[in-house]
C-alpha cells in the first residue's frame, strides 16, 4: 500500500518545499497540496525532484476567502474568475510535474449552478494538458454547508453528463463517510470514475488509527479490487505531524 501526504494539513507550519523533504523523510511516497501559489512553482519542482517525490494534484483556487469563498466554478456570474483560476491550476501542475487539479466548485444552491459548474469543467476538460486529470469532490455537509457538490450520486451525474475522459472523480473517505457511510460498497461501485482516493478518520478528519472506520479493512480492500495508486492522507494531525505517523507501518 502506497500513501501520499497531502501538504495542505501535514507540515502546515513549514514552507512547502520544507514540507516535500519531511514527507520523504516520513516514507511517503508522493505527495498532494491546496493552494501552492504563493510558492513559486520552481522551488516546488526543485524539491520534487530533489526528493523524487510526486505531486500529485493541487486545488483551484477558492477565491475570496474572507468573504467567504470556497470555489469558484459553480458560482452564476463567475465564470470568468472560475476559469482564470483553472487556467491558474493548470499552469502551476505543469510547471511542477502534478498529475491532477481538483476544480473546486463553491457554496451555491441556485438551479443554474449545475449548468454553470457543467460548462466551467468542459472548459477545464478541453484546457488540461495530456496527462493531467480533472477531479471533482463532493464535500459534506457538515464541514462545508451550501458546498455546491456535495455527494458521490451528484458528482456521478455531472461526470456522466460531460464524458470527458480526463474529469474523474475525487473519492475523500472521510467526506463520504460523514455524509454518506458504507465507504467500501460506495467505492466498488464508482470505482471506474475514481480518479484520487483521500482518507482520515471520521467524524474528527484525524490520523486513520482513530475514529468509526475500520481503515485496516477499507485499506485491504483497496488493494483487493486493484488500486495500486497512492492514498492521499488528508487529515489534521492536532499537532506535529510526525508524531502522528504510527498509522503507516501498521496499514501498509
Amino acid at each position: 500500500m502506497k500513501f501520499s501526504a497531502n501538504l495542505g494539513f501535514l507540515w502546515s507550519d513549514r514552507p512547502l518545499p520544507d514540507a516535500i523533504r519531511a514527507a520523504k523523510a516520513a516514507g511517503f511516497d508522493a505527495v498532494e497540496c491546496h493552494w501552492p501559489y504563493a510558492v513559486p512553482a520552481a522551488e516546488v519542482k526543485a524539491a520534487l525532484d530533489e526528493t523524487g517525490l510526486p505531486m500529485l494534484g493541487l486545488n483551484t483556487s477558492r477565491g475570496n476567502v474572507a468573504g467567504g469563498e470556497n470555489g469558484l466554478s459553480a458560482l452564476p456570474g463567475r465564470e470568468t474568475d472560475a476559469r482564470a483560476a483553472i487556467d491558474e491550476a493548470l499552469a502551476y501542475a505543469s510547471a511542477v510535474g502534478a498529475s491532477a487539479v481538483h476544480v473546486m466548485a463553491g457554496f451555491a444552491r441556485e438551479a443554474e449552478a449545475h449548468r454553470t459548474f457543467t460548462a466551467n469543467l468542459r472548459y477545464a476538460c478541453a484546457q488540461a494538458p495530456e496527462g493531467v486529470t480533472l477531479l471533482i469532490e463532493p464535500l459534506n455537509r457538515h464541514d462545508a454547508p451550501g458546498y455546491f457538490l456535495q455527494t458521490t450520486d451528484q458528482a456521478l451525474v455531472i461526470i456522466d453528463e460531460i464524458g470527458a475522459p480526463n474529469l474523474k472523480l475525487m473519492f475523500d473517505c472521510y467526506h463520504v463517510g460523514r455524509t454518506e457511510g458504507d465507504i467500501v460498497t460506495r467505492l466498488k461501485d464508482l470505482l471506474p470514475v475514481v480518479g484520487h482516493i483521500q482518507f482520515a478518520s471520521v467524524p474528527d478528519r484525524a490520523a486513520p488509527d482513530r475514529g468509526e472506520v475500520n481503515y485496516a479493512f477499507v485499506f485491504d480492500t483497496i488493494r483487493r479490487i486493484g488500486w495500486d495508486n497512492p492514498l492521499g492522507a488528508e487529515y489534521k494531525p492536532g499537532g506535529p505531524t510526525d508524531a502522528t505517523l504510527g498509522w503507516m507501518a501498521a496499514y501498509r
